[in-house]
């Protein structure tokens, strides 16, 4: 794939993906705009990088559609002194996103597999601000909590209590919420600065199931 070419289906997809289906926030369009998502999937799978839907990236997971990664991003309202915890690396794609806005990023993948390559991945491509861990993020990283942001990539039965304890005052957390496969509604959740918890409903999803083991 020449670079001018990868580089208008990227355009195109910044305006006729995002733009027109109502994000607005020029610092989320100048990312999805800026971050390969070609170099994010299997070479056999780059000329659909850009389209308008999720790509398998193996072990049964996928590389969410552009849209609902523009659309989870501009929700967190993410700024650049932010600690932003990514539940769900996958591909490290959502990561690259969050890693141009943010000050660092902490991303937990369960597969051992995904967290190594998307580690490597993103720092091939110079995104040095996320620490990939390899753990089951149903129970956050306690470690370098709390978060001003926690954004999780996979569809959870419930509410997890441990990311909740995790997310600091005055955060926003979004997360996709259901209990069939594939078939979730994304929550907006935020705490106030003394710690209370507002929860609103957002849009439908698809997510892969999050483990909460």
């Amino acid at each position: 794939m020449h670079k001018p070419f990868i580089e208008n289906m990227r355009k195109d997809m910044v305006e006729n993906q995002l733009r027109q289906r109502g994000i607005t926030d020029d610092r989320v369009l100048d990312a999805m705009g800026d971050v390969p998502r070609h170099l994010f999937v299997t070479e056999d799978l780059r000329d659909e990088a850009y389209m308008d839907g999720p790509l398998p990236i193996g072990f049964g997971q996928t590389i969410s559609q552009p849209y609902i990664v523009a659309y989870m991003t501009e929700v967190l309202k993410v700024e650049q002194h932010h600690s932003v915890l990514e539940v769900g690396t996958g591909c490290g794609y959502q990561a690259a996103i969050l890693s141009t806005l943010a000050r660092n990023i902490v991303s937990l993948e369960r597969i051992k597999e995904l967290a190594e390559s998307a580690q490597r991945r993103l720092q091939e491509l110079g995104y040095t601000n996320v620490d990939v861990i390899n753990t089951n993020g149903w129970h956050g990283y306690e470690k370098k909590a709390p978060y001003d942001r926690i954004i999780v990539t996979a569809g959870a039965k419930k509410i997890s209590q441990a990311l909740l304890d995790q997310l600091s005052n005055n955060g926003i957390m979004i997360i996709p919420v259901g209990k069939i496969m594939f078939s979730q509604t994304l929550r907006i959740i935020s705490k106030d600065s003394n710690g209370n918890v507002t929860k609103q409903t957002s849009l439908p999803v698809r997510f892969v199931r999050l483990v909460n083991k």
